[in-house]
């Protein structure tokens, strides 16, 4: 859509896929109550995250091509069917296995939406509108990310079945699904090269993109972490009772829905590379004094301060990479979503420190991530 024309008719259904897109986060409470109803170990329970988000890796390329041939929107609404599958499964037959099951298939169905969400509402907004209505996804996605933990603990104490969340966002994924499918838009076809896995693949061998590339890998290692172990470091390090700390991610995930907006307006002012160098310092510094937090309290800030921090993290190394080699931006793309499959292998090295050691150690991987973050935001600001 190149005119300055904007309808709702057609942005809304697609911005909706964006709350649909933020029902992976679910792995967090996925992996609280996998603990609680199966007394299965950290090593298995962080196995949620890895059914989710190793699908990243495998399916984000070959479905961008897929999406090539059938369209975008027909893509989403097979991403947005199979999200609610994955929720319905384990509402449906529960058991370990099949709750594994049921994320795994939503992993799947998250990879499609988000290779599928991005480009088809870039088609329904007007050029001049594109970036503030990709900012405002991304409020979108947050509003999703920060109600799941409230609504988790509201049917867990109202009617003591937490699954009750997975029947409502399923219900509201086919509803999604049916609002998008009855909806007709016009698509954009292009004629540039197209992405293929050889095209992304080759681009590792170049220094910098391959850095940037791990720094996506690890800042999503960082979300997905913070998401699946926050709750159980607030109960037992800090003492809090269950239920907030169930909820307590929602801080995190708060502060990263306001760290978007802030990160929108402070842009226009500071460079991205010396924002990118504040982010990953207060990313750092945040999580450090998290572990290290005395009281549940002070801990809760502490979480709202790491969203802050970590909010623009993931969209400033993928804006400052195409910067550099807007030429390759399908490749780049392609690999940058390939590398948030870092959230599948991040929380398993945690679960498997917090049952060798302890939890704090554990915890200490997200100190490593933040570490390489800092010295690649001082390599991208040099560079």
């Amino acid at each position: 859509m190149t005119n300055a024309k904007l309808s709702l008719k057609y942005v809304a259904p697609v911005l909706m896929s964006f709350f649909i897109m933020s029902l992976c986060d679910l792995v967090g409470i996925g992996v609280d109550n996998a603990i609680a109803d199966f007394d299965v170990s950290n090593t298995l329970a962080q196995l949620i995250p890895m059914a989710v988000f190793a699908w990243f890796f495998f399916l984000s390329v070959p479905v961008g091509i897929l999406q090539d041939r059938i369209g975008k929107k027909n893509m989403l609404n097979v991403g947005i069917l199979l999200t609610a599958l994955g929720l319905f499964l384990p509402f449906l037959m529960y058991s370990f296995p099949v709750l594994l099951a049921g994320f795994a298939l939503l992993g799947i169905g998250n990879t499609i939406v988000q290779v599928s969400a991005n480009p088809l509402l870039i088609d329904v907004v007007p050029s001049n509108r594109r970036p503030s209505f990709l900012s405002f996804s991304q409020f979108v996605k947050a509003i999703g990310s920060m109600v799941a933990p409230y609504l988790a603990t509201f049917f867990t104490i109202r009617y003591g079945d937490w699954k009750l969340t997975l029947l409502a966002f399923g219900v509201l994924s086919l509803l999604s699904l049916i609002w998008l499918h009855t909806t007709n838009i016009e698509e954009t076809t292009t004629t540039d090269n197209k992405a293929t896995i050889g095209s992304c693949l080759r681009l590792i061998g170049i220094g910098y993109i391959a850095l940037m590339v791990v720094g996506i890998f690890f800042v999503v290692g960082i979300d997905v972490g913070v998401n699946s172990v926050s709750g159980q470091f607030l109960m037992e390090k800090v003492g809090m009772d269950v239920e907030p700390a169930m909820r307590g991610r929602s801080l995190y995930f708060f502060g990263k829905m306001l760290g978007t907006f802030m990160g929108a307006l402070l842009l226009t002012r500071f460079s991205a590379r010396k924002f990118f160098v504040l982010s990953a310092i207060i990313n750092l510094v945040t999580i450090v004094a998290f572990i290290a937090s005395p009281s549940p309290l002070i801990a809760s800030g502490l979480l709202f301060a790491i969203g802050l921090g970590a909010a623009n993290i993931f969209p400033l190394i993928f804006s400052l990479t195409v910067e550099k080699y807007g030429d390759r931006a399908n490749e780049i793309s392609g690999l940058m979503i390939m590398a948030v499959s870092g959230g599948a292998f991040i929380p398993p090295i945690m679960g498997g420190l917090i049952d060798a050691v302890s939890l704090t150690a554990g915890m200490f991987v997200l100190i490593a991530c933040a570490i390489y973050l800092l010295g690649l935001s001082f390599y991208s600001f040099k560079k």
